[in-house]
């Protein structure tokens, strides 16, 4: 028995080097490649958001054409589809500095000053997006508080009429916004604001007849809070 034994154990220690040479090599698998996320930007939803700047009247008008500091605030929603277009709407309001206007003097002595410090627009737009970037137009309607006109001669008030609304007009303009931060935006536009013409029908003799033009160039750089929806809204692996 003892010799059967060892008759095997002999021949098992032959035949495994045998039966390890004909196995198969193992296969090697190499480590799938790290694939980063792809952040996806999603503009839809309401933002609030505040802005600086800086209005210019156009020519022949009666506001000083000096340079006059802007401040204010907007709010509005998007809505992205298709996948990279952005169709919004927007309230925007703005306080203006006088810009030191003392008034433009006419060939007879008749002083005339103008005023207005506060512009407001209700408008669409439409923009498109690729990444954290979005180029937008939008227009409407916009509103001042009126232009407010005085005339004067040898600093005596005198009466005057005219015509023209002064108040309320129409407004275009583009930008570029910015998605900086998870919810955070910040932009730059440029906003023009026409209110028609203003035409003196009655008053000093070297005024009446005279039409002068309202309106306004706006240039703003701001930012928006976005609620819930603005920076990165998912991952795709």
């Amino acid at each position: 028995m003892k010799k059967i034994l060892l008759g095997a154990a002999a021949l098992a220690a032959i035949a495994a080097p045998a039966f390890a040479a004909d196995m198969p090599p193992r296969p090697y698998t190499k480590a799938p490649a790290y694939t980063a996320p792809q952040v996806v930007y999603n503009w839809t939803g309401f933002y609030v958001g505040g802005h600086v700047g800086g209005a210019f009247a156009g020519g022949n008008s009666l506001q000083s054409n000096d340079a006059r500091f802007l401040g204010g605030v907007q709010a509005g929603f998007d809505y992205q589809f298709a996948p990279n277009w952005v169709l919004g709407a927007e309230a925007q309001y703005s306080w203006l500095s006088s810009g030191g206007n003392n008034g433009t003097v006419f060939p007879g002595g008749t002083v005339v000053t103008s005023n207005n410090d506060q512009l407001g627009s209700v408008t669409g737009r439409l923009g498109y997006t690729w990444g954290p970037a979005l180029l937008y137009a939008k227009g409407g309607y916009g509103w001042r508080d009126g232009n407010n006109l005085g005339v004067s001669v040898a600093g005596v008030p005198a009466g005057f009429t005219t015509n023209g609304n002064r108040k309320d007009g129409y407004t275009v303009g583009g930008g570029l916004e910015y998605m900086f931060a998870p919810n955070w935006s910040a932009k730059a536009e440029y906003q023009y604001y026409n209110f028609g013409s203003t035409t003196f029908t009655s008053g000093p003799a070297d005024i009446t007849g005279r039409s002068f033009r309202d309106d306004e160039h706006t240039a703003k750089v701001g930012v928006n809070y976005r609620f819930g929806w603005g920076g990165p809204a998912a991952s795709r692996y």
